[in-house]
């Protein structure tokens, strides 16, 4: 038998143009606390990775929540435009106990938040599933388990 080479998955990362303003919806709507905010080294592998213009200064934040530290980042490029390319090519999934508070709040901002759907697990459990667009285009999919599997 092959041995799998060893993973550890470090944390997601979404580009956005304002922190303060994602802050609104990761933060105060979804409940992330903000570890962490820097400004990006000038040579920062951001700037490659992302493909970004030297000429624009990024910042980027770690997010996380109690239970799991440094779990999600953001990072900031003040002239990126809202990803407008579809299909979309990837998204958070967060289960969330409140979730019509989310909701509600999410398009209180003004959030693009897609009619709710019904989840069926593989295993059978069944629960609620919505997708919320934040500022900037970036896919966050919320669900609440409300079935134990039979």
């Amino acid at each position: 038998m092959i041995e799998k080479p060893k993973l550890r998955f470090q944390r997601s990362n979404f580009v956005v143009a304002d922190i303060d303003r994602a802050m609104t919806f990761y933060g105060d709507v979804l409940g992330f606390d903000l570890v962490f905010v820097k400004e990006s080294a000038n040579d920062s592998y951001s700037y490659e990775v992302f493909e970004i213009d030297k000429s624009n200064k990024i910042r980027f934040a770690v997010l996380g929540t109690p239970q799991q530290k440094n779990t999600m980042a953001l990072t900031e490029v003040p002239c990126a435009k809202p990803i407008t390319n579809l299909p979309r090519r990837s998204a958070i999934i967060l289960e969330i106990v409140e979730i019509d508070r989310v909701v509600a709040q999410s398009k209180a901002l003004g959030l693009k938040v897609y009619g709710e759907d019904m989840l069926v697990t593989k295993d059978g459990r069944e629960g609620r599933e919505i997708g919320i667009v934040d500022f900037d285009g970036n896919l966050v999919v919320i669900y609440l388990i409300t079935k134990a599997a039979a």
